[in-house]
């Protein structure tokens, strides 16, 4: 069983568990003018924690730092994780640290860019979750997840996969994100920031808050929290992840990849729908996202809906955080026995669901489901279950055997043999997705397999080229005439969610952004999908513009008696150059 056994959390009601149980509580939203952000757009309202960075540095002890907004919320919101487990610096040597962030230190970054300059220099995701990490110590595993909006949720799932497999008896998962004009700006041209408090699930509902904040969960297996003497504050029970594999922005009308999230995680926790007691609902507030939300979730539950709300109404949307923040308010919720509302809330949307919209008190809950959607169609649901009431699901007796079918680089690829790109769809794609499409589908005709189970990338950076033009466009046109093309695709998971478009691959998809190390997590992380069985074979990749590497490494569970098995020697030798 996985126990939870310290959160912590900072948003824009409240930087501590306190504050926020309490704003929860009174239904207290933080959604405000601009006071921090320094955009030219002040006429949309936002979720901002409500210090300065001076101020969160003094919080710390630590005015001499050099780091990002989004650094400084993270290492906030862990440190409150780490004193609630009980955890000290001795204990991190043993301790994985994943945490999910897409920004990373973008805020930074568009401080300091002069066009022309390095690419190198705009900064990375990866780089952000080490400083959070290197402010408390030495960990056993530090990583990154990069899915834009699901990456702490996904933090959160591959923290689960590394306890169930023995690696690891305790982990600390979630995510942080600060607000910066770069993203700011990227919701903006795709039109679907509201200029008033948002309004999830309303029938005139017109677009999202942007939010920031950070929060850090610490999960063990119940041995562990028995063996420290730490209670358990409640059970991650069950989780899923899967693709809509319909568009990198917009969701699908039928919410595919957020039915098969929710149904896998109801399976991991060997539940049925009517067990789930209430949803914290992805819920932004744009039309596309809450009507094909609502119809997922009448997929599920049809006439046994449980009592649903979405929480950006009151902190706004955290993007590659809310997965975490989101998971600590549904905590907090089974502690306090409560449901937070929908704030704002007023006309019901044909056909849909009414969330709750004042905060319901003196209410048990067993199992409260959470779900977080990111761009690309990347879905992750979680279940945190009442530690009373939580089923004791066997872990896995045995780890099945994991197996290299092939690997291939791009420049080894014949010319001859290159598959064709449609021009409609070519002519949207920077060169770096172009040669990560074809090296992912020469992978896969070489196996026999047109569409995987699952679908792991590494990359480093990213789109580059993407992201120093959207940055270019915001210090020449001062926010202006932006193009959404290019902020779309600078975010990470854009490769991996192109290939499962492609391919039609709805299931598992992760993507890592942790510097060097992104093939080695990706690999890794393939191997524990297999390992455990929650996948029969994963396309593993690597992609990176500044070096021009585009490498594809196919895993299966099945031998075919040529194949080499995975193992950490292997996986090593596959990283070669591209590791640290």
């Amino acid at each position: 069983m996985i126990v939870i056994t310290g959160a912590g959390i900072v948003s824009a009601i409240g930087n501590n568990q306190t504050e926020v149980c309490q704003a929860l509580l009174e239904g207290r939203e933080g959604i405000r003018g601009v006071r921090f952000l320094a955009t030219e757009h002040r006429e949309y309202p936002v979720g901002e924690v409500q210090m300065s960075n001076a101020e969160i540095k003094q919080r710390l002890n630590a005015s001499q730092l050099t780091v990002s907004r989004t650094t400084i919320n993270g290492i906030l919101a862990l440190k409150e994780a780490l004193n609630a487990a009980s955890l000290t610096v001795n204990h991190l040597a043993t301790t994985a640290l994943i945490s999910g962030t897409t920004v990373g230190s973008m805020d930074l970054t568009e401080l300091s860019y002069v066009a022309g300059q390095d690419e190198s220099a705009i900064g990375d995701c990866g780089k952000t979750t080490q400083d959070i990490a290197s402010y408390f110590g030495d960990w056993g595993l530090v990583t990154t997840c990069s899915t834009a909006c699901s990456s702490a949720a996904n933090s959160i799932l591959v923290g689960a996969n590394l306890l169930r497999s023995g690696r690891f008896e305790r982990v600390v998962v979630g995510g942080s994100e600060c607000l910066s004009r770069f993203h700011f700006n990227g919701f903006r041209t795709l039109m679907i920031l509201d200029k008033a408090p948002c309004r999830p699930f309303d029938a005139d509902r017109a677009g999202l808050n942007l939010g920031e904040g950070a929060a850090f969960l610490v999960m063990e297996t119940e041995a562990s929290a028995h063996r420290r003497g730490v209670k358990p504050l409640a059970v991650l029970s069950g989780w899923g992840n899967a693709c809509d594999a319909f568009h990198q922005t917009a969701s699908s009308d039928e919410g595919e990849g957020a039915f098969r999230a929710m149904t896998k995680a109801l399976e991991r926790a060997s539940l049925p729908p009517s067990d789930i007691d209430y949803i914290n609902v992805h819920g932004t507030g744009t039309p596309n996202n809450d009507a094909s939300e609502c119809r997922a979730l009448q997929r599920i539950f049809t006439n046994e809906m449980p009592p649903i709300s979405s929480t950006k109404s009151m902190t706004g949307h955290t993007t590659s955080a809310s997965g975490a923040i989101e998971a600590v308010i549904c905590l907090l919720a089974i502690q306090n026995k409560f449901i937070p509302p929908t704030l704002h809330w007023q006309t019901p949307m044909p056909d849909g669901i009414i969330p709750v919209t004042k905060t319901i008190r003196n209410r048990r809950l067993r199992h409260v489901l959470c779900n977080s959607f990111g761009f690309g169609g990347n879905d992750t649901s979680l279940i945190l279950s009442d530690y009373e009431h939580a089923k004791m699901i066997p872990q896995m007796a045995d780890r099945r055997p994991v197996y290299v079918k092939t690997v291939v680089k791009y420049q080894d690829i014949a010319p001859e043999t290159m598959p064709k790109i449609p021009p409609m769809v070519a002519r949207r794609l920077s060169s770096l997705l172009k040669r990560a499409l074809l090296t992912a589908l020469v992978t896969l005709q070489r196996v026999g397999i047109s569409s995987p189970d699952a679908i792991v990338t590494g990359t480093a950076m990213g789109c580059v080229h993407d992201t120093v033009c959207f940055l270019k466009e915001i210090k020449e046109r001062r926010e202006e005439l932006l193009k959404p093309t290019h902020f779309m695709q600078s975010t990470h998971n854009t490769i991996g969610s192109l290939i499962a478009i492609y391919t039609h691959s709805h299931g598992y998809n992760n993507t890592f952004s942790h510097g060097r190390e992104s093939l080695h997590s990706a690999l890794l992380d393939a191997q524990l999908q297999i390992e455990m069985g929650e996948s029969r074979n994963a396309l593993v990749g690597l992609y990176d513009e500044q070096d021009e590497t585009s490498l594809c490494i196919f895993l299966s569970g099945d031998n075919d008696g040529q194949s080499v098995v995975l193992d950490d020697a292997k996986i090593c030798e596959l990283c070669g150059d591209y590791c640290h």
